[in-house]
């Protein structure tokens, strides 16, 4: 077969479904990338489909086992991404991608098995640059499906359709996406600066460039959180810090689901402070303390409502994944 790229407007009447790039950038993923790939490749698509890995440098066998992959699938490419950086890698696996309908994926995360059919028909149908789903995080230990919980809750992570669902229809962005080419090239692919929050910062510019984002709330992606408290505690402050950049560069994208955990983080704190001062001092200064309280009471209530599902291991960890996820993130915001 032609290794040219096949355009949006070739006609595809063998399968009646056009074939289909999806691409990922993974390092240290081997827990997860091999039943990744093998999803993908499972999918119910009537196409072809090419999966393009660029890896970077791991403390594991990611690499071994990419290099497997492709030695057992003809259709898994893997290629390098020596700076191990997101947007490095994933504009690399773009560039030695063969096809104009490019589908991202994610070594932990594990698509759905009519994944494919839907996006794709759904960026044919739409004419949207770019078309995603919800995230659908699960976690494997106490403490995961403690994170997965939070990730999923409007008190914990926000109100994001792609995290708590909604209507489909345009959205400010999608999880993951699937991609026309040619709307990619337009604003130039993702911006490397971006080491972090550079699926919301792509598509802010590709609806500053006219296009448009499409949420499809019925299409879920399996996503494997963070399941230890370190892991996810430096995720989140690493992601508030790369989301006041992304505000830095562009204003217009401020908004109070980003201001809130640097506002709590700051009222929770001088609120402690002064209650602390209080202490020693003027007992007026106590009434400091309430902030810090009210704060965490409306943690724990929420914990109760969001958690009442969940096995005790788990409900008792979720104010613990709460308040770190606001308060890491929110340290991360004010300090990046």
């Amino acid at each position: 077969m032609s290794t040219a790229p096949i355009t949006d407007e070739d006609a595809v009447p063998v399968t009646g479904m056009p074939p289909v790039s999806v691409f990922m950038t993974v390092r240290n993923e081997e827990r997860d990338l091999a039943e990744c790939v093998r999803r993908i490749l499972a999918q119910d698509y009537a196409g072809e489909i090419e999966v393009v890995v660029a890896v970077g440098p791991s403390e594991d066998r990611t690499r071994e086992i990419a290099d497997e992959l492709a030695a057992a699938y003809p259709s898994v490419t893997v290629v390098d991404n020596p700076t191990g950086l997101t947007p490095h890698g994933l504009n690399a696996a773009i560039a030695a991608a063969r096809h104009d309908f490019l589908v991202r994926a994610d070594g932990h995360a594990l698509f759905p098995p009519d994944y494919l059919t839907r996006v794709v028909g759904a960026l044919m149908d739409t004419g949207a640059a770019n078309v995603g789903g919800r995230m659908s995080p699960k976690g494997t230990t106490a403490f995961g499906r403690a994170v997965a919980r939070t990730m999923s809750s409007r008190f914990g992570i926000g109100g994001a359709a792609f995290h708590t669902g909604g209507e489909p229809g345009p959205q400010l962005t999608v999880y993951l996406g699937a991609f026309r080419r040619s709307a990619l090239e337009k604003v130039g692919g993702y911006d490397e600066h971006f080491v972090r929050a550079q699926d919301w910062e792509l598509n802010h510019r590709l609806r500053e460039a006219g296009e448009q984002i499409w949420f499809l709330p019925d299409v879920a992606v399996t996503y494997h959180p963070r399941e230890t408290w370190k892991t996810f505690a430096t995720q989140q402050y690493r992601t508030g810090g790369w989301r006041r950049r992304v505000i830095r560069q562009h204003p217009d994208t401020a908004s109070v689901r980003y201001l809130a955990p640097p506002a709590a983080v700051v009222a929770s704190g001088l609120g402690l402070i002064t209650g602390l001062v209080g202490l020693a001092t003027t007992p007026w200064l106590l009434a400091g303390f309430a902030l810090p309280v009210a704060y965490l009471t409306g943690v724990a209530v929420a914990s109760a409502w969001e958690g009442r599902d969940l096995d005790t291991a788990a409900r008792i960890r979720l104010p613990v994944a709460m308040v770190t996820m606001h308060g890491a993130w929110g340290l991360g915001f004010l300090f990046s």
